[in-house]
């Protein structure tokens, strides 16, 4: 990972009359900082060389090339993070409060890697100690629906993980499969589609976990349809078509 020191408006010549945009930007004389992070290493973010960046030689046609127009933007970049899953915080609950805070720190605060996005699973996942759902087999009212499992020590990890990014939390959730009795092949695993006429109280299920989130406090940026929806795995799953995606 590299870091570079910031541009200031004297090393970029910019006079006072002369707008920033025009002028051409350059990393030439510019100090970079190069940090390591390895596994079976001692190495944690660890700063292994300060260098600068020198004007090079007219590459050959045979080289790559990366010219970058810092002029010309594209989407806006909202970090980078992890998933929190119940296999995630069962982990994390058997810690020692030591171990969760320098855990914690290392992955969500400025002292660390400064994560900021969290993606949660919308009932179990493959990453998870069994499957289950928010309601009772067959309850496609939703009048069953809880979220009390998660209150056990997946809300209570993603609380803690928010308390230290704060305001630049984005938090989105995604399912691996719908409840067995809205699938084609009654079954959370293996595939199998989306019914048609289960539709309509699928998409309640995903309104009632954003607002049971809400509730804890737990702002929802937003939801994909669907995990890997082309994917039959052993574990949950479910298919779409891209078409299929669209029209849900």
């Amino acid at each position: 990972m590299a870091s570079c020191n910031n541009s200031k408006k004297e090393e970029l010549k910019v006079s006072d009359d002369q707008p920033i945009e025009n002028v051409v930007k350059s990393l030439v004389d510019q100090n970079v900082e190069v940090f390591t992070t390895a596994q079976d290493t001692d190495k944690r973010l660890s700063l292994d060389l300060e260098t600068t960046f020198k004007k090079a030689k007219q590459p050959l046609e045979t080289e790559v090339a990366v010219f970058v127009n810092p002029e010309k933007q594209f989407q806006e970049f909202l970090g980078i993070g992890g998933a929190i899953t119940d296999a995630a915080a069962e982990v994390f609950s058997a810690l020692s409060e030591d171990k969760q805070e320098e855990l914690l720190k290392a992955y969500y605060s400025d002292e660390g890697i400064n994560y900021n996005i969290i993606r949660t699973s919308i009932h179990s996942s493959d990453f998870g100690l069994g499957s289950h759902t928010y309601i009772e087999e067959g309850d496609k009212e939703l009048k069953t629906f809880s979220i009390e499992k998660d209150k056990v020590k997946r809300i209570p990890m993603i609380k803690r993980a928010q308390a230290l990014i704060q305001d630049d939390l984005v938090f989105y959730a995604s399912p691996w499969s719908p409840p067995a009795f809205m699938k084609t092949n009654n079954n959370m695993l293996q595939g199998g589609k989306l019914l048609p006429e289960y539709n309509q109280a699928w998409a309640n299920y995903y309104v009632k976990f954003i607002e049971a989130y809400e509730a804890e406090d737990i702002p929802v940026w937003g939801v994909t349809i669907q995990n890997e929806p082309m994917a039959v795995q052993r574990w949950e799953s479910c298919i779409y078509t891209a078409e299929e995606e669209r029209d849900f």
